[in-house]
């Protein structure tokens, strides 16, 4: 999993840009709908609205909105019937792509990712063909100003909380754990005082696709574009390029 750290700053240069609250709390508030539908509306005895739920918070997502999704999916409010696909494609210079969404209209987000990926110099393709190069995974990140703790001393209470990889960046520590352990690393380290910056369920993909600063530009359009629809919930992929490229693009 070494190299995860560019994906991450990515995922972070456009995650301090989405400062749009309104359509974040829409999306978060879908995720909660989507759990407590499926697992029930009791965070206690599910674990994916209890992921889903702390992550709103995360956001600052207000109480009444977090309540109003988990009212709606139990079917203690009316509301729309929401279902979630994965699609798959490749963007400029084959970059693996995954695109998550919960929609009430199939055929509408249908026709909206595929024209972001032909509008941007990619092609959406079939369930599968890029999927096998991503592995799921718990994605933990602690920020270390916030934490007075050395970086041997917190590796240890990872490894000792069942984690299966940690990785130290300038500013963060990074932690990896296997999806049927990420709740239990999570609430063994949260228990210890830790808080996260992130703290969810993602796709990491096994290996990158380095980019010029042409394609790199079309790559990042692509992922604007597809963030800025109201259907799509998370953007999975493998685009690397250099720092000084992201850096004149930003």
């Amino acid at each position: 999993m070494a190299g995860h750290s560019k994906w991450s700053n990515i995922k972070r240069r456009k995650g301090a840009q989405d400062a749009k609250r309104g359509k974040l709390f829409m999306k978060l508030a879908r995720e909660i709908y989507m759990a407590a539908r499926q697992g029930g509306g009791d965070p206690e005895t599910n674990p994916n609205l209890r992921l889903a739920i702390d992550k709103a918070k995360a956001n600052n997502m207000p109480n009444d909105n977090i309540d109003r999704a988990v009212k709606k999916a139990t079917g203690d409010l009316s509301g729309v019937n929401y279902e979630d696909f994965v699609y798959e494609g490749y963007g400029p210079g084959g970059v693996a792509v995954m695109v998550k969404v919960l929609t009430d209209n199939k055929n509408r987000t249908a026709a909206d990712v595929r024209h972001a990926f032909n509008k941007n110099g990619g092609n959406l393709g079939e369930n599968g063909c890029v999927s096998f190069m991503f592995d799921r995974k718990g994605y933990l990140v602690v920020n270390r100003e916030s934490h007075e703790v050395d970086e041997e001393t917190f590796m240890l209470e990872v490894i000792e909380a069942g984690a299966e990889e940690m990785e130290t960046q300038s500013d963060v520590f990074e932690i990896y754990a296997e999806p049927d352990t990420f709740s239990d690393v999570k609430a063994s380290l949260k228990d210890k005082g830790y808080h996260f910056q992130t703290a969810e369920l993602t796709m990491i993909p096994q290996t990158y696709s380095h980019l010029g600063e042409e394609e790199a530009e079309k790559m990042l359009k692509l992922i604007d574009m597809l963030e800025d629809n109201d259907d799509v919930q998370d953007i999975w992929h493998n685009f690397d390029a250099d720092e000084e490229v992201l850096e004149k693009l930003s």
